[in-house]
């Protein structure tokens, strides 16, 4: 005779071999809650598969934040929106729903050192991911650098193909630090690659007039900028330094505890 624990354990083993950890945590509880509710077996079943489901887009999720090297605290919730120009703001918002990724479309973002541009493209990549999109994130100096390792040791095809297993790549600080004309080349490269394959969004304190200093010469910075701005969304962040006003912020907040104490 087959007892209850025998078909507990035999469940509990046959969930194990499916991986369904959420089912086998919760089928018990869920049992219990459908018998006391007179629910039917295919009610039963469906909060099962929900609570499965729920709890893969979630793992899901994790995965693909600590993939994509973005920084967690830069998200949607801890910029001031309000502080952007009116036009600026309404692009953000339409960037949220994922449509530019779906066409291949860029998002560059241009403003002075402090504007918020970095924050704010980590903060749209965060929301990306949730929507279940691959993101990666580096600052443009260390990707050269990456490129330049793969190229000496003759897998730079490799690396772009890994790097084209992202829906959207995030370049920060395109200009920041000048470049020799070899760790320029293989940024050209990667982005000839993406052209019309996959998105870019990156930050720069450089307007596209001073880009000659990046890539060193006339052609290859207007096949550059014609490779980036053909299909793109241009962020122009002219506003007063985000990262002083947050300080500002921070301080008065400690001067009024202070003074309350």
């Amino acid at each position: 005779m087959v007892t209850t624990t025998d078909v507990k354990s035999t469940l509990v083993a046959r969930l194990r071999e499916l991986h369904l950890p959420t089912f086998r945590e919760t089928f018990e509880t869920a049992a219990s809650r459908a018998a006391a509710e007179t629910s039917s077996y295919e009610q039963y079943l469906l909060e099962l598969s929900e609570r499965e489901c729920e709890s893969r887009r979630g793992n899901r999720i994790d995965r693909l934040l600590r993939q994509s090297r973005l920084p967690v605290e830069k998200t949607l919730e801890c910029f001031d929106l309000k502080r952007l120009p009116t036009k600026v703001g309404r692009q953000v918002h339409s960037l949220l729903d994922g449509g530019f990724v779906d066409r291949c479309e860029n998002v560059l973002a241009f403003g002075k050192s402090g504007s918020g541009k970095t924050h704010l493209l980590c903060a749209v990549g965060q929301e990306l991911i949730r929507r279940g999109r691959k993101v990666y994130f580096s600052t443009c100096s260390l990707l050269v650098q990456d490129l330049l390792v793969a190229k000496r040791d003759l897998k730079l095809s490799r690396v772009l193909k890994r790097l084209a297993g992202h829906d959207v790549l995030v370049i920060d600080d395109i200009g920041y630090v000048q470049q020799s004309r070899e760790e320029m080349e293989v940024l050209f490269t990667l982005l000839a690659e993406r052209y019309e394959r996959g998105s870019v969004m990156l930050t720069s304190n450089l307007a596209f007039s001073k880009w000659e200093s990046i890539f060193k010469d006339p052609m290859t910075t207007a096949a550059a900028i014609d490779r980036l701005v053909h299909h793109s969304v241009i962020l122009e962040l002219n506003t007063a330094s985000y990262r002083l006003e947050e300080a500002k912020r921070s301080q008065k907040t400690t001067d009024v505890a202070e003074a309350a104490g």
